[in-house]
């Protein structure tokens, strides 16, 4: 996910994540949030210029469950437009929301279905928002919780963290060497329209 950090972070590490993944030959799945992508609008056009598929992560990373139905549509179209203007693609129907707030709620994922969205989730969560985590320890969690799920895995991270950036090449390199592969959304089974 890509978004406004709500605590100081070093400028740089979403670019260094995109040097990191075309390093590693590797495409992935990019939840934009449209003020991100206001702020930094080249490396949002990087994400897809990269090959990186493209999702909404709605405008204000609130908790959607808190916003009315209008303000929720309004939150979420004011994202594809961002994403759509600077970073010329629609990342329909890929919609990540935000904290995870709102993906069990029915009103939010009928009106994010009613917006042509549906709310991906993760099946491993390695909380490198949190400050603690530094990149070796988000680095021996993903070895250890992706294989455990048993098949494909969606892994959230985040695209301001030191940690995250710290964690990446041993991760992709420790799950390659178990047989790996990476993969956008769009081409695991279970999400392929």
């Amino acid at each position: 996910d890509a978004e406004h950090p709500d605590r100081e972070h070093r400028p740089g590490i979403s670019e260094a994540i995109l040097d990191t993944l075309a390093r590693r030959g590797v495409t992935s799945t990019w939840f934009l949030q449209g003020r991100w992508v206001e702020a930094n609008p080249a490396t949002a056009r990087r994400v897809a210029a990269e090959g990186h598929l493209v999702g909404n992560h709605s405008f204000y990373h609130a908790r959607l469950p808190l916003l009315t139905s209008a303000g929720l549509r309004t939150d979420v179209r004011a994202a594809e437009t961002v994403i759509r203007e600077v970073v010329g693609v629609d990342p329909r129907p890929w919609f990540r929301c935000p904290f995870g707030a709102g993906a069990r709620d029915r009103r939010v994922l009928g009106v994010l279905a009613e917006l042509g969205y549906r709310d991906v989730g993760q099946d491993v969560s390695l909380e490198d928002w949190e400050p603690r985590r530094t990149g070796p320890a988000i680095a021996a969690d993903a070895l250890r919780l992706v294989p455990a799920v048993g098949g494909p895995a969606v892994v959230l991270f985040h695209s301001w963290p030191p940690g995250t950036l710290d964690a990446l090449e041993p991760v992709v390199d420790g799950l390659r060497k178990i047989g790996a592969t990476f993969v956008r959304l769009d081409e695991l089974e279970q999400y392929a329209a």
